[in-house]
């Protein structure tokens, strides 16, 4: 999993830091599988199981919380009037058996809206949301004679975290639900959007040509007014991005 700084946390520097979350959850089974979940996820961190909301009001303003895998349907107080008595709202997902509260959540900003029975699958895309790829912190000093380190990020690929060196990327192509990072040597899938690429990857060298491609500058063999070429591939120049990529390449 690429690293993350967890919210409310402090940011330790290491590329993989633990999430510390909850589930508020009345119904034993449903807090089962959850449980059963987030032990085989290697950077969530399961702290509390809370049948009610009250409980996990006390818990989220005693204890340090990343992530609330939240039931709606709670005895005492719902889960929707839960996140609006909370002072800082952690990262979200609510887990629920009722479809109608899905706009609700998603106004207040939670991060997946998961409806039961949850498949390990879903759930899994739904983490993957978690994640902030981060940049390699520069070493304090170089001496004269040592190469300036190359800059990479960590990106999840299949539950691994996988150090890609941005002078090593072609291009990114935009999936359904992911994108996909064309290197001289494979190809990497991980759980993003490409306007999130766009602006982590924001630098001279990278452009933006189509809604569903960023290219390396420097990795351009030739282009003309509707395409561009990328190591024998020829990528389609948008309509709306075609002034902006005209401006730069020439």
């Amino acid at each position: 999993m690429p690293a993350v700084n967890a919210p409310g946390g402090e940011n330790s520097g290491q590329q993989d830091q633990i999430l510390r979350c909850i589930i508020v959850e009345d119904e034993p089974l449903a807090a089962e599988i959850l449980t059963e979940y987030i032990d085989q996820t290697p950077f969530l961190e399961l702290t509390h199981v809370c049948h009610d909301a009250i409980r996990a009001l006390d818990v989220v303003r005693m204890y340090p919380v990343d992530v609330i895998f939240l039931d709606i349907n709670l005895p005492k107080l719902n889960g929707l009037d839960f996140l609006k008595n909370l002072l800082h709202q952690p990262k979200v997902i609510i887990t629920s058996a009722h479809h109608q509260y899905a706009v609700q959540g998603f106004d207040m900003q939670v991060v997946d809206y998961l409806l039961k029975p949850i498949e390990y699958s879903r759930f899994s895309k739904a983490v993957q949301k978690l994640a902030v790829p981060k940049r390699a912190a520069p070493a304090p000093s170089i001496p004269k004679q040592q190469a300036p380190a190359r800059p990479y990020y960590f990106f999840n690929v299949q539950k691994r975290s996988v150090k890609i060196y941005l002078d090593e990327i072609l291009y990114v192509e935009s999936l359904k639900d992911a994108v996909t990072i064309h290197t001289s040597e494979r190809s990497y899938q991980t759980h993003y959007q490409l306007g999130e690429l766009e602006n982590l990857l924001k630098s001279d060298n990278f452009l933006r040509i189509h809604r569903s491609f960023l290219v390396a500058v420097d990795k351009i063999v030739s282009f003309t007014a509707a395409e561009v070429e990328v190591a024998n591939r020829k990528l389609p120049i948008g309509r709306s991005h075609k002034s902006q990529v005209m401006e730069r390449l020439r």
